[in-house]
């Protein structure tokens, strides 16, 4: 039995919702200061918990920055997910949307550091540097296959994110990225 100052106990919600702030303060810190430089003590005074309580979420800085980048690539593939689901709506504006889900939203220079982040350090990453890419090109894939059929899906795909990757690392802020990607996605989807 607890004891009256204890409280009660912490629900799994209050848990889970804890560990995804600190995974976001985590990837913020990553971002601002670089894999390398960001220590364990910086991470866990932005996330507000004490170091001890950081290191008994997660057993390393390696282990903190696999989570963080996984939560961030995780969020952005259920959100192209939904967005994609979403068959009332014309496919080159879910297209536009998904895009702007899954590159868009790293596009400027505060932005853009949380995807540097991520693409400068893949050997910290593992598997998860290949299977998100891969995951978000098959939901392209596959939204494009329905419409237009699978004879050309794959190659318009394949085509949208290489002018997505372009135009993200081309654009200075997010507005011109979704500007420029709408006028490639409208060539490529009839």
């Amino acid at each position: 039995m607890s004891s009256p100052e204890a409280g009660p106990p912490a629900s799994p919600t209050t848990e889970t919702d804890r560990r995804t702030a600190v995974l976001d303060s985590a990837l913020a810190t990553f971002a601002r200061f670089g894999y390398r430089r960001t220590s364990m003590e910086e991470v866990a005074r932005a996330a507000h918990i004490s170091r001890p309580g950081l290191y008994f979420l997660f057993s390393s800085k390696q282990a903190l920055f696999r989570a963080a980048a996984a939560q961030a690539l995780e969020r952005d593939i259920a959100a192209v997910e939904h967005v994609l689901a979403d068959a009332h709506r014309p496919l080159a504006e879910r297209l536009v949307e998904a895009f702007d889900q899954w590159a868009g939203r790293y596009v400027g220079p505060l932005a853009r550091d949380v995807a540097v982040l991520i693409e400068d350090n893949p050997d910290l990453l593992g598997e998860l540097a290949l299977t998100a890419p891969r995951r978000f090109e098959e939901l392209i894939t596959d939204a494009i296959a329905v419409e237009s059929g699978q004879a050309t899906a794959t190659s318009r795909a394949q085509t949208m994110i290489s002018a997505s990757i372009g135009l993200k690392h081309q654009a200075a802020t997010r507005g011109v990225y979704l500007e420029r990607l709408k006028a490639a996605v409208h060539l490529l989807v009839p």
